[in-house]
């Protein structure tokens, strides 16, 4: 039996998503995007074609760590995020 974890960003989708994949399967969220730009003007380094720096929301460090944790358990991870800008 395969272990896999589905990651998406809205807790209610995770629900759903859960009751369709069956029991090889288990979808946690991540309550929304977990990393940001930062907000001062070092975000986006110009000089390097424009390549972005991403920070972790403070208050995504504890979600990210269960993530990470329970990702460790599984056979495969799955990203299922939104496909938005953030």
């Amino acid at each position: 039996m395969s272990r896999n974890l589905v990651i998406v960003e809205s807790p209610a989708k995770a629900k759903t998503i859960e009751k369709f994949l069956g029991k090889d399967f288990i979808v946690r969220s991540s309550f929304g995007h977990v990393r940001d730009l930062p907000k001062d003007n070092n975000a986006i380094d110009i000089k390097n074609g424009f390549k972005p720096t991403y920070v972790i929301s403070p208050d995504k460090k504890e979600v990210i760590a269960q993530l990470k944790k329970l990702s460790k358990e599984m056979d495969m991870v799955w990203l299922a995020s939104d496909d938005d800008r953030e």
